[in-house]
């Protein structure tokens, strides 16, 4: 809500209309319904996959279709789009960094059999759909870059100085032309995002790398 009143300023009353959940709730059919009596040009759902996917199911119930982005917490195939039926949410539009284990168009990609080799020797049983196993995966793989970089000082104060010295690294799971930079201000490792739009098979990545700044 703070980003929307920021870059609408006095404009923003007239041009958002927000509706509120709490995780007791049963559905957000009702929020959908109120959303969609103010007929807005697009909709933003941010939430967890759980009502993230009630929401494009009562708005395909209604034969609603506006602009649909949803947050990236909850941009999964295996745990929000599912649900739905894949083809009921073609067109949804999403910003990541990671690629989805369960898309079928990395099935080739080596990064992402190295993953599933991993994920099915130390996670067997567990839900492939679930984004935290890769990030996970991938802060694992951080950690290991900073201890390589620590060398034989493995002191508070030399790995703290590389968390802030991360350049260019590549992770093997992330979308083509994200990198892992960090500075002396900043060890935020992930600052760059790509727009990609669910085709009713797999995520279709369009536009720029976005940066942070």
């Amino acid at each position: 809500m703070a980003a929307f009143k920021a870059a609408y300023k006095d404009d923003f009353a007239s041009k958002v209309v927000a509706m509120a959940y709490e995780v007791a709730d049963p559905t957000v059919d009702s929020q959908v319904v109120n959303l969609k009596a103010s007929a807005p040009d697009a909709l933003l759902i941010a939430g967890t996959p759980k009502f993230a996917a009630q929401a494009p199911r009562k708005m395909s119930e209604m034969g609603w279709k506006p602009l649909t982005v949803v947050n990236f917490v909850s941009a999964s195939i295996g745990s929000t789009f599912v649900p739905v039926g894949l083809d009921k949410v073609i067109g949804v539009v999403t910003a990541g960094f990671q690629k989805d284990a369960s898309d079928p168009k990395w099935k080739d990609d080596a990064g992402m059999k190295q993953f599933l080799d991993f994920f099915q020797k130390y996670l067997p049983g567990a839900d492939i759909s679930d984004q935290n196993y890769v990030f996970g995966y991938q802060q694992g793989m951080i950690l290991e870059q900073l201890l390589k970089q620590s060398g034989n000082d493995l002191s508070r104060e030399n790995i703290a100085k590389q968390t802030k010295s991360l350049k260019d690294f590549v992770l093997p799971t992330v979308l083509p032309g994200i990198k892992v930079n960090t500075t002396a201000t900043s060890n935020q490792a992930y600052t760059q995002m790509q727009m990609q739009r669910w085709n009713g098979k797999s995520w279709e990545q369009f536009g720029e790398v976005m940066k942070a700044d």
